[in-house]
């Protein structure tokens, strides 16, 4: 009885939720898009402008940003992938424990572990 009604408040806290989670969404996907474009203007602008000197060819390299973002993030996400994989074959009760959250934070660390290996071990080999 009491996980029945359990079930229905998060059930509707969370219909009542995703409209604003949705419109938070789609406005941080709309800045990150406008901060791309403004990024690629400015580094346009600075390149059509001329030959750099050392100062302009560090301060393009500020703006091109890390060349692993695309590993970070797909480590990131392979991890938290496969957390959730774990926790469908875990016996768990989903509205009393606390498990399932600790358990995707795990995965998700180890995803930061990785990556923070890799671009250890990338540095190590740059240096030889």
């Amino acid at each position: 009885m009491l996980t029945t009604v359990a079930n229905n408040l998060i059930n509707s806290t969370m219909k009542q939720l995703m409209p604003f989670i949705i419109v938070i969404v789609f406005f941080i996907l709309i800045a990150i898009f406008i901060l791309a474009l403004y990024n690629y203007r400015l580094k346009k602008r600075i390149i059509d402008a001329g030959p750099l000197d050392e100062t302009g060819l560090r301060f393009l390299s500020l703006l091109s940003g890390s060349r692993n973002e695309a590993v970070k993030w797909g480590l990131l996400l392979l991890s938290a992938g496969i957390g959730f994989v774990v926790l469908e074959f875990l016996p768990f009760s989903a509205v009393d424990s606390p498990a399932p959250y600790g358990i995707e934070m795990i995965f998700i660390a180890a995803g930061f572990l990785l990556y923070y290996l890799f671009l250890k071990r990338q540095k190590n080999s740059d240096t030889l």
